[in-house]
């Protein structure tokens, strides 16, 4: 007897080709992601598209970052300097270099590397600056650890190095020991977040079951009804259709005995603020952003907001000493392209008013200071 006749009819076997039915969020690169390393950019992309208040951390720490001028000894050179970042072309629509810094520093955050070009024109000048995307992009290590080639990659797939490598812009923020890339301000954030958004799937699900009452029929049929069973399910069912379908309000009559009840009504959904807010909690903490800045009305003090501002504003800090390297690049091809001298100092603007005002008390209590210090010494 062979194997196959000894399958019943009735067995049933799994078709392997078949797409999984089971009930999970839609963003598979967070559900399936694994910590093994390596440069994810579909997985923060994702995390971005679910969890909306991460999107609104980063495009919030790129405002917050703020403008910035450059001052150069010679006037001429400050004067042209300053015409070209106010003017010069960025990627296809945008002008001026606070759009290409904005591209950039929001790419950096996200996947921890940003790649940027200065694309020169016919005349030997800048003639705009672009922000490369970093699936065309691949950062290759030469013989020796400090000797990086960039790769532009086509839509086949291959692999070339690109021919003016001193006109290409890279940054990183946290690169690991001996990695090319950076560290986004993502990372870790992949678990909790899945966490998140089963959560969120589950109120999804619960409030379409409960929240959109449906209804159990019930019919117990009599001695006499034993023979009409099936007839008399049919028409409860038909006129039960017909009621809830009405647009206005219906009676519904029956003969016999006949039970309705709501289905879930007797059920109550999980609370979730707790596990909610816990969840919120690690990814503020994890993008530095104080909680007030996103919405969120969780219970602080007046010290405490002020301390959690003066965080962002070293973190801010912190990616504004990482954008000098690019913006000093652009600011020295730009003065040796045109004749003039490669000395210039780049000035941030004050984060807040805030600033401005503890900047202020802190030059007053100096000045009382020498001035104190200046009365002993004339006294003494």
């Amino acid at each position: 007897m062979s194997w196959f006749n000894k399958i019943k009819k009735n067995d049933t076997a799994a078709v392997q080709t078949a797409p999984v039915s089971e009930k999970k969020h839609p963003f598979a690169y967070i559900r399936n992601y694994r910590p093994l390393g390596g440069f994810e950019k579909n997985l923060y992309r994702s995390l971005r598209e679910s969890i909306p208040i991460i999107d609104a951390a980063i495009y919030k720490i790129v405002r917050l970052t703020g403008g910035f001028s450059v001052k150069c000894h010679n006037q001429n050179a400050e004067k042209a300097l300053a015409y070209f970042l106010n003017t010069v072309r960025v990627n296809g629509i945008s002008c001026g270099v606070e759009s290409f810094l904005s591209a950039y520093l929001e790419q950096m955050l996200t996947f921890g590397t940003a790649v940027g070009e200065i694309v020169l024109g016919d005349d030997g000048n800048i003639a705009a600056l672009y922000n490369a995307s970093l699936d065309h992009v691949e950062l290759v290590c030469g013989s020796s650890p400090l000797d990086v080639t960039i790769h532009t990659i086509d839509n086949a797939g291959c692999k070339k190095p690109v021919r003016y490598p001193d006109l290409i812009l890279c940054s990183a923020i946290m690169p690991e020991a001996g990695s090319l890339y950076g560290t986004s301000v993502l990372k870790g954030l992949p678990f909790v977040s899945d966490i998140l958004l089963k959560i969120l799937t589950a109120i999804g699900t619960n409030w379409d079951r409960i929240g959109n009452v449906r209804f159990a029929v019930t019919y117990k049929p009599g001695e006499n009804d034993r023979n009409l069973t099936k007839e008399r399910a049919m028409q409860i069912a038909g006129e039960w259709s017909k009621a809830m379908k009405s647009s206005e309000p219906r009676d519904f009559v029956s003969v016999g005995d006949v039970s309705i009840k709501a289905i879930g009504a007797d059920n109550q959904i999980p609370d979730s603020d707790i596990p909610v807010k816990h969840i919120l909690e690690q990814i503020t903490a994890k993008l530095s952003i104080p909680p007030f800045l996103l919405g969120l009305s969780w219970s602080t003090t007046e010290r405490m907001s002020s301390q959690q501002s003066d965080m962002l504003t070293s973190e801010l800090e912190y990616y504004r000493r990482i954008l000098n390297g690019c913006i000093s690049k652009i600011c020295r091809t730009f003065l040796r392209l045109n004749g003039f001298p490669d000395n210039f100092e780049i000035v941030w603007d004050n984060i807040s008013l805030q600033d401005e005002t503890e900047l202020a008390k802190a030059r007053l209590y100096n000045a009382q200071a020498c001035e104190i210090e200046y009365r002993i010494r004339k006294d003494g």
